[in-house]
């Protein structure tokens, strides 16, 4: 007497679930059609949905939130090869949208899952249903994206003036030695430019030093609104910053410092019962072939930016090179 081994599997695998009803799992048995068979405890408490409502319904249609692309190109590996799949909440969030009930991790609003999608084959070898396995990883996931919030939080505070919110010093010129490295490799085009506050002691001894801690913060919020998002901007020093202008020549620079000149020049500080002005000089600088290093491109900027201030300051000079 012969034993239809697929029934057999199939039973099995219907007392082992049997066994799973009750623990933290979705379970979820798929024939070839993707229609649903097999519909445990876990997923009827977090779909709000029986079993009988399920039954030899297709997947896609009673959750439109999968992927049917993505998904039947994942289990068809699992029918045809008759090895199991898995995907993670790394790689795709969930495969159930279903509401995250659990307090501690209640700022998640959905559960985050692990899945497995396992092969059930009949006797000759050939997978005639899939099953998959939901795990509930909520507490891992939102544990993991806060620690990566709080440590990406702590490196934009290492990389970042507190004053300004630009990149401090030494971040910045870590930027400067790459843009530098980047532009002479594929032999393109970018400029520097240094400036600072004129007479910024002059600000601070007249109106005091949180006086001048907030013309400093007015210079870089200028900075922020007119420059481009590829830009890289830094506070060099006290009352100093530079930015790099990527893929724009000296002209252009000249463009975009005059109108940042103009911009501060006209603004107005308002610290407590004080209002006044200020100006700031300019030096531009653009990546030659005479500049071996970022050192030196620092320096013919620092020097235009000297230029400017021999000039008569509040205004914007070109290195033209020694």
């Amino acid at each position: 007497m012969t034993t239809d081994n697929s029934s057999d599997n199939f039973k099995e695998f219907h007392s082992f679930m049997g066994m799973l009803q009750n623990l933290d799992v979705g379970l979820v048995v798929l024939d070839r059609e993707y229609n649903i068979q097999l519909w445990n405890n876990f997923m009827e408490s977090h779909s709000g949905l029986h079993p009988y409502e399920v039954r030899d319904q297709l997947l896609f249609d009673i959750f439109t939130e999968i992927n049917e692309e993505w998904f039947r190109h994942k289990a068809e590996c699992v029918f045809q090869l008759n090895t199991r799949a898995f995907t993670t909440w790394e790689q795709r969030p969930y495969l159930f949208k279903f509401k995250n009930y659990r307090p501690i991790t209640g700022s998640a609003e959905f559960m985050y899952q692990n899945v497995t999608i396992i092969p059930l084959d009949s006797s000759v070898g050939v997978v005639e249903r899939i099953g998959i396995i939901v795990y509930d990883v909520t507490d891992v996931a939102v544990n993991r994206i806060e620690l990566k919030a709080v440590n990406d939080e702590l490196k934009r505070l290492s990389r970042t003036d507190k004053l300004t919110g630009l990149f401090n010093r030494g971040y910045w010129e870590e930027c400067l030695s790459k843009e530098f490295k980047r532009a002479k490799r594929y032999e393109q085009v970018s400029s520097l430019i240094m400036f600072d506050i004129d007479h910024f002691k002059h600000v601070n001894d007249q109106y005091g030093h949180p006086a001048g801690d907030a013309a400093i913060k007015n210079t870089a919020d200028a900075l922020i609104m007119n420059m481009r998002e590829t830009d890289v901007a830094g506070r060099y020093g006290g009352e100093e910053y530079a930015i790099v202008l990527i893929n724009t020549r000296a002209e252009q620079a000249k463009i975009f410092a005059e109108r940042l000149r103009k911009h501060i020049e006209e603004s107005v500080v308002h610290y407590q019962d004080i209002s006044f002005q200020y100006t700031v000089s300019l030096g531009i600088a653009e990546l030659s072939d005479g500049i071996s290093n970022h050192e030196e491109w620092m320096e013919a900027a620092d020097h235009a930016l000297y230029q400017s201030k021999e000039g008569g300051r509040n205004c914007v000079s070109v290195y033209k090179g020694k």
